[in-house]
């Protein structure tokens, strides 16, 4: 047996260092944290609003809670998306038929999207469709033809935009501000602001961009219907289906055009 003293002139053990404190010649550095992966899905997720209207796509119509469940998210973060969907116009909202219900309250509402809604989550081919029938259309009738429908189309555009612009007065600027209201009702996202030559007349989107690309006629009859309406001579600067960002059109300020001798469109 070993005797008291034996034992006192052991050398005891140190205690282990804290953690990333040296000892001796090595440094203990405890093992990075792994990083945060945030949970796919979360509220604050730009793509979670798309996952929603794919749902909807797929399932024709569904309630919040449905919908959490598929998403794997709370109720009310679904309906915060749902929310923002219907002041968007992409979805309505319904109350669910529920056969024999007897309880409190209203019934759970069910989610549908809109015709607009659709457009945004699904692949169309519209413009496929539109500029195979124009080829047709230019083949059997020629140039001639393609303009006449052209035209026909225009005239539509142009007869619901005329009423915007009726009592806007005679100022093209005022008429450029009515029209652009018009426009973007009919899709094209359209603003019209004052430069120092005159007006500006842009429209963001064009709903034709693709056929316009191919069928420059849609363009230059879109611009004719621009000039009647303003009241002026105008010209189109740029167009997105010839690669630019925004569809331009110039309004010439009618006093310049006149000191110029300009041709301005009107009878004066």
């Amino acid at each position: 047996m070993k005797n008291a003293a034996t034992i006192a002139a052991r050398p005891r053990a140190a205690p282990p260092a804290p953690a990333g404190r040296a000892t001796g010649a090595r440094r203990v550095v405890p093992p990075p944290a792994a990083a945060a992966v945030p949970a796919p899905g979360l509220p604050g997720d730009g793509r979670t609003r798309d996952r929603v209207a794919r749902l909807l796509l797929e399932h024709g119509a569904a309630t919040a809670a449905q919908l959490a469940g598929l998403l794997g998210l709370r109720p009310a973060a679904v309906r915060r998306h749902l929310d923002a969907m219907l002041a968007e116009g992409a979805v309505v909202a319904r109350e669910r038929p529920e056969p024999g219900h007897r309880g409190r309250g209203r019934p759970a509402r069910q989610f549908v999207l809109t015709d607009a809604g659709r457009l945004r989550c699904a692949t169309h081919t519209y413009d496929d469709l539109a500029t195979a029938a124009l080829r047709w259309i230019a083949a059997r009738g020629g140039p001639e033809a393609v303009a006449a429908f052209v035209a026909d189309q225009v005239a539509g555009l142009e007869a619901r935009c005329r009423a915007a612009v009726a009592g806007a007065g005679d100022d093209p600027l005022a008429r450029a501000e009515a029209l652009a209201g018009a426009l973007t009702a009919e899709g094209y996202a359209a603003s019209a602001s004052a430069i120092a030559s005159g007006g500006q007349l842009c429209q963001h989107h064009c709903p034709v961009a693709h056929v316009a690309a191919e069928f420059p006629q849609l363009c230059e009859a879109e611009t004719r219907v621009i000039s009647r309406l303003v009241g002026t001579h105008v010209q189109r600067l740029a167009t997105i289906a010839h690669g630019d960002g925004v569809c331009t059109t110039h309004i010439p300020d009618r006093g310049r055009t006149t000191h110029t001798g300009m041709r301005t469109g009107t009878d004066d």
